[in-house]
């Protein structure tokens, strides 16, 4: 895929919303790989920029005011999100016409039936604001999926909530159910939201490394952070960006210590239907867990439908109830003639779920093989469609430095993964490359690799 092809709005940070991830400028390796990857987007910005050459001529005193460097405000809970790599790498993807490995979206569209069910619905005039929590027809449809992969029947009106994408219900249970001073345990690496969203509640956060090569989780140094102060637990499996699928033995170690300790258990399962070596097993499904658990999913990442942002939250209604409460302010309702679609896609017959592990899977072989005839020293991934790798045969100093040599001589985007961490020093010998892409794609990537790239 050539990036140049993009639009220009790719570099801004609204460009991918829910898939940007902030340095954290209190790291001298973070301040000096910021600084590294700046230089660079100054000179991609201006050999770019339709600002350079199309300006109108203005007077003085109007294009001393246009030209006036202001400081930019945030809030001080968000000051340390203000930078954000992915618009960096992705800017510069666009200067050198990179294959982009990176984000975590589809180069392919999502199934026919169900983009035909949004027309359908939109024809029909399903187009006004849905029921808060969701239409019926698509509550119902979460509910009978549920029930069928975890076995746990739920009552799709007061269980069951409708958001817009899985950040959103993120976002929604952490600001309903997490008060200031709470403290949230998460396990490192972590999707960016969860500490974006914790710092917006004023939580305090805890994280538990996970370390390659099997990322497993360190059950004893858990069990010593839970404290008299900890209010939930939240996992994501399987797990981006390592591929992760929590075991058994790991789901009912965490299990025993929420129910012993009286803490929550925030579940992202939104790469459910993508395990592809160990079945998924929803937290919520073990024994004494669903009362205090709340599941979150959505349909983009199933469907190849990442820009419809249709989510979903299910938790008992004395959890319902607090999330509920930040979703009907957050955005009160979500898009209808897409939920009508959504509750097509969830009665999919199993075979679809079949065929979808077959093609990622050929496509997961594909991109395997070809990291590791570059060279890279690769990582197991059971689930999701992400690979993790060890850069460090190459040379470099760290994943940023890495990633933009990456961009800038071979032509590939990966995400290095450092500022996925609380620290990212834990993170700086890795390297994510996603393969939610069609396989010509994913071979010339590797092509590029295996030609350009040289061991050190």
């Amino acid at each position: 895929m050539n990036l140049a092809a993009f639009p220009a709005s790719i570099g801004t940070p609204a460009a991918f919303p829910g898939h940007e991830m902030p340095l954290n400028p209190s790291s001298a390796f973070s301040r000096s790989a910021s600084a590294l990857l700046r230089r660079s987007l100054r000179a991609s910005l201006r050999s770019i920029s339709p600002m350079a050459s199309a300006a109108a001529p203005t007077s003085a005193p109007a294009a001393a005011k246009a030209t006036e460097q202001r400081p930019v405000q945030v809030a001080k809970r968000l000051e340390k999100f203000k930078t954000t790599i992915f618009t960096q790498m992705s800017m510069l993807a666009i200067k050198h016409g990179a294959i982009n490995l990176g984000q975590g979206f589809p180069n392919f569209d999502g199934p026919d039936f169900v983009k035909e069910a949004a027309i359908q619905a939109i024809n029909a005039g399903k187009n006004q604001y849905a029921r808060g929590f969701g239409v019926p027809e698509l509550n119902s449809a979460i509910a009978e999926r549920f029930l069928k992969d975890s076995g746990l029947q739920v009552d799709p009106d007061k269980e069951v909530t409708v958001t817009s994408g899985c950040t959103e219900a993120i976002a929604a249970t952490i600001l309903g159910l997490i008060n200031p001073g709470d403290e949230v345990i998460l396990f490192a690496p972590f999707y960016d939201s969860y500490e974006a969203t914790l710092s917006m509640a004023g939580a305090n956060v805890k994280a538990i490394t996970l370390r390659a090569p099997d990322f497993a989780v360190p059950l004893e140094e858990l069990k010593a952070a839970v404290s008299k102060n900890t209010k939930a637990i939240m996992i994501n499996t399987p797990h981006n960006p390592t591929g992760k699928m929590f075991t058994r033995e790991e789901l009912e170690f965490i299990a025993t210590l929420c129910k012993e300790n009286d803490v929550l258990l925030f579940s992202d399962e939104v790469y459910d239907k993508l395990a592809f070596e160990a079945d998924h097993i929803s937290m919520a499904s073990l024994p004494g867990m669903y009362e205090r658990t709340v599941t979150m999913n959505s349909l983009g990442k199933t469907f190849s439908l990442t820009g419809w942002k249709i989510g979903w939250a299910i938790a008992p209604p004395h959890l319902t109830w607090g999330l509920r409460q930040a979703h009907s302010f957050l955005t009160f309702a979500t898009c209808t003639p897409m939920q009508a679609a959504a509750a097509a896609a969830l009665r999919a017959p199993d075979s679809y779920y079949e065929e979808l592990r077959r093609d990622y899977s050929a496509k997961k072989a594909i991109l395997l093989e070809g990291l590791k005839s570059a060279g890279f020293i690769v990582h197991p991934s059971s689930g999701t469609y992400f690979i993790m790798v060890d850069h460090t045969p190459f040379g470099f100093d760290n994943d940023i430095e890495f990633c933009e040599y990456l961009i800038r001589e071979v032509g590939v985007v990966a995400i290095p993964p450092s500022v996925f961490y609380l620290n990212p020093e834990e993170g700086k010998n890795l390297v994510r490359f996603t393969f939610c892409k069609d396989e010509d794609t994913l071979r010339a990537a590797v092509e590029r690799m295996k030609t350009k790239l040289r061991k050190k």
